[in-house]
């Protein structure tokens, strides 16, 4: 019994085990990533979803910024529905975006071939990087002077040439391949930076194995390179088409949306209408029908693309 009593107190004195501290650290580390994306999650919600949730509301209201918003219910998508202007600004971006991806996307590929391949210099690399790096206003102003019909140097190169002068900016034909042209020859250094990351991530012995294989150049860029470029692909595509749909700052200091309606893109459009004509409403409401048509072709993209699927897996 004594025994019995002794072993009881001890097991009574015994110091307690200790509690698991894997809960009270996940929480600490979870407090101090809060601490950290703070900042950021601010500035996204007071610049980003606010707005975004004030377009909507505007979007169903008649607004002139000297007045309240007054509720109209459906009358501004009705109204655009009916608007040739908004069908023409529609066909224009659509025309200027096959244009940009279609040219931007070949370019930038065969740039980062040639940097994977070829040009293994970090300054020729970093050179491709330079327009990049120009604001789209200043690289606007440069081609638009440099592509002038009187002026310009293009035009007297290509007089010189003997062949007639071209009306980039002021021919309706011309005007939006002009204006993809400029935005290709801006971006396609950082499109061809994300291909070339991509290529930097395939293993070398697959080609290895295919050069073994007796697999032609072509073969393997066509068997190889492609299918495991496919996410880095799709992600290029994503962000470009959401780029190219927002093209404004090229077409306002260069034709304002002319000549006639030739380059009035939908971003131009939604600018004229809210702060031009002080239809905040009407632009809204076509903001908000752009903000879906990106949605959209995002989802389709990622989806039919498979854009979260590598072959490398």
């Amino acid at each position: 019994m004594t025994t019995l009593a002794k072993h009881s107190r001890s097991a009574s004195t015994a110091p307690a085990s200790p509690k698991p501290q894997g809960s009270h650290r996940r929480f600490g580390d979870l407090k101090i990533a809060l601490l950290f994306i703070a900042p950021a999650m601010i500035g996204f919600i007071a610049f980003y979803v606010v707005p975004t949730i004030r377009g909507i509301y505007l979007s169903f209201t008649e607004y002139n910024i000297l007045g309240d918003p007054e509720w109209i219910g459906l009358d501004n998508y009705t109204a655009i529905a009916k608007d040739p202007l908004f069908w023409n600004s529609l066909a224009v971006t659509g025309q200027y975006v096959f244009l940009n991806i279609l040219l931007q996307t070949a370019l930038a590929l065969g740039l980062a071939l040639l940097m994977h391949n070829v040009a293994k210099s970090t300054i020729i690399r970093g050179t491709l990087l330079l327009p990049y790096l120009m604001s789209n206003v200043i690289a606007a102003l440069l081609w638009f002077w440099m592509l002038d019909y009187q002026i310009g140097v293009v035009n007297q190169f290509i007089e010189w040439s003997g062949l007639p002068r071209v009306a980039f900016f002021g021919s309706e034909a011309w005007a939006i391949p002009t204006q993809a042209l400029i935005n290709t020859w801006r971006h396609m250094g950082y499109t061809a930076l994300l291909i070339f990351a991509g290529l930097q991530a395939i293993p070398s012995h697959v080609y290895e194995v295919a050069k073994l294989d007796g697999a032609s150049a072509f073969q393997t860029f066509r068997k190889i390179t492609i299918p495991l470029l496919r996410p880095v692909l799709v992600l290029v595509l994503v962000v470009t088409v959401i780029g190219s749909f927002q093209v404004f700052d090229t077409v306002a200091v260069t034709t304002a949306g002319g000549p006639v309606n030739a380059t009035r893109v939908i971003q131009y459009y939604i600018y004229q209408r809210a702060f031009t004509e002080s239809d905040f409403g009407y632009g809204s409401a076509i903001a908000v029908i752009l903000f879906l048509i990106l949605a959209l072709v995002a989802f389709i993209q990622m989806k039919f693309l498979k854009g979260n699927e590598s072959d490398l897996d």
